[in-house]
């Protein structure tokens, strides 16, 4: 996904600059509820309710529950080993865009020394077998539209890649919190196997419910460790293929892969566009049928 230029430069979005920092200065979680109470109704009475999306399934409730408790829900191997490496295979001849900006486009078989953090373009992602189906299933919709209380949009979709790399991490692999909307969440998938060396995703248990500081800021392990304690950090290990879902307005990072290098599919639901990104739907071929308004910020029809 590209960045919208926020500040004042030779593209400067000033639009997208007001929204995305109008949901930025406002701090106190009880006024920010009132907020995303009249927007979320504001979405609904355009575009109802969303109960259409709705399942019924213990997977889903369960992870509802534990979401708005924690943050972070685990949602088990929604894509099997085999759809994995399906996805990987796809991939094996596609340009990654260093995170950095500063290497030419390479392939997953040619990363130039030193690159921690690839992406694969939209265009790419979009035509990856598994990935809007994914995306558009039942059990991740419903949640959404549960948690957003209303039709979600999809506002960003990536296929990332982290590499151990010694020295110093990438910003993404720092604590941080993420600023992406009024009300969103992220669902995550594994790709590859991932434990302790391969850059699990970390996540502070309850952070999302707490005030976040207007100025957004990177923490470290030291500080976290301290301020809430060990305990309260929950770990995301898993075989390729394993979801979880987190409000990563909480504290959070993707640790740095020490020995083994990560592929992690990133499927962001709002209540809004994120106001972040300049946005650049890619035409979809594809037989699936999708919900447009859930799925415009991605993807277009034919013709």
């Amino acid at each position: 996904m590209e960045y919208a230029q926020l500040t004042p430069g030779r593209r400067f979005a000033p639009l997208h600059s007001l929204l995305y920092y109008s949901q930025r200065i406002v701090t106190r979680p009880a006024l920010r509820r009132l907020v995303i109470r009249a927007l979320s109704g504001a979405v609904r009475g355009r575009q109802g309710s969303g109960q259409d999306l709705y399942g019924n399934s213990a997977l889903e409730m369960g992870a509802l529950a534990d979401l708005s408790a924690s943050g972070y829900a685990p949602l088990g191997n929604l894509l099997s080993a085999a759809q994995c490496d399906e996805i990987r295979a796809h991939l094996q001849d596609k340009r990654l865009i260093d995170r950095d900006r500063v290497r030419e486009a390479f392939t997953v078989t040619q990363v130039p020394a030193g690159v921690r953090v690839a992406d694969y373009h939209l265009r790419d992602v979009v035509d990856c077998p598994h990935i809007l189906a994914l995306a558009n299933s039942p059990p991740l919709l419903g949640l959404a539209a549960r948690y957003m209380d209303c039709k979600p949009t999809i506002s960003a979709l990536g296929l990332r890649w982290s590499f151990p790399v010694e020295g110093h991490r990438s910003a993404l692999q720092a604590f941080h919190r993420d600023s992406e909307d009024w009300r969103y969440l992220k669902v995550l998938v594994y790709l590859t196997d991932v434990d302790v060396d391969a850059g699990p995703h970390v996540y502070l248990s309850g952070s999302h419910l707490t005030r976040a500081p207007m100025r957004l800021r990177f923490y470290s392990d030291t500080e976290i460790s301290s301020a809430y304690g060990s305990e309260k950090l929950l770990t995301a290990l898993g075989s390729r293929g394993f979801c979880f879902a987190v409000d990563t307005a909480g504290i959070h990072k993707g640790t740095a892969p020490a020995r083994h290098p990560r592929l992690m599919l990133q499927i962001q639901y709002s209540l809004l566009p994120s106001y972040a990104y300049r946005y650049s739907p890619e035409v979809y071929q594809g037989p699936l049928v999708l919900d447009p308004y859930v799925n415009r910020l991605i993807v277009k029809p034919r013709g």
